[in-house]
């Protein structure tokens, strides 16, 4: 079944989206075959047959293979990014928000999709502007974390960022570590292990108008 389905195609003839579904349908069957393939490996024609569509079509909606790409980095890391700082300020329960915060890397990497591969494992981290993506993914997560930090604690922005970097790399390494090791330990467990080990170290600095 490819990623054209939902009645592309009627008596033969296809079926003329509006330009925004096209370019969705287009991105679900890049992220297949990016995933599935890597970018080096993956071809244009493959990811117009996914799609169901001709060449010419594909090319109309992305010039290259790059700015597929390109779009699919854009759209995942503005969602682990949007998932973070939703962790932030749903609550105002700080070992809730450590929580949360580990939660949205877990369901990122194990989401069906596995469009982590593309942010995580990409096969370009040395091509600058997906580089830049990355980095943009790791930067936004550790800000929305440094400004909570920083409004709860009143530590600088120097040691708040410290603190929100590893907050973001322990979550990062152990979503990557449970799924690559088969989800040996159920999921909501794993997530509770890796957020009460993060919140027992940060919980030690006191909030405001508190004393150590």
């Amino acid at each position: 079944m490819t990623a054209a389905g939902n009645g592309a195609q009627t008596a033969g003839r296809p079926t003329r989206l509006p330009r925004s579904a096209r370019r969705k349908q287009l991105l679900a069957a890049a992220q297949e075959v990016f995933v599935a393939q890597g970018y080096h490996a993956a071809a244009m024609d493959d990811i117009a047959e996914r799609a169901g569509v001709s060449k010419p079509v594909l090319y109309q909606h992305f010039p290259g293979k790059m700015d597929l790409y390109l779009a699919l980095l854009d759209t995942h890391c503005d969602a682990i990014v949007a998932k973070v700082h939703d962790a932030m300020r749903g609550t105002i329960d700080n070992k809730e928000r450590v929580g949360a915060s580990v939660r949205a890397y877990f369901d990122f990497v194990d989401h069906e999709s596995e469009a982590f591969r593309l942010v995580f494992e990409s096969d370009l981290r040395n091509d600058p502007a997906v580089r830049q993506r990355v980095e943009r993914v790791e930067q936004g997560c550790i800000a929305a974390i440094t400004d909570t930090i920083i409004s709860d604690t009143g530590v600088s922005r120097a040691h708040a960022e410290l603190l929100a970097s590893g907050l973001v790399g322990a979550a990062e390494t152990a979503a990557q570590f449970w799924l690559a090791g088969g989800r040996q330990v159920p999921k909501a467990e794993a997530e509770a292990l890796v957020a009460a080990l993060s919140w027992r170290g940060i919980a030690s600095f006191p909030l405001q108008g508190e004393s150590a």
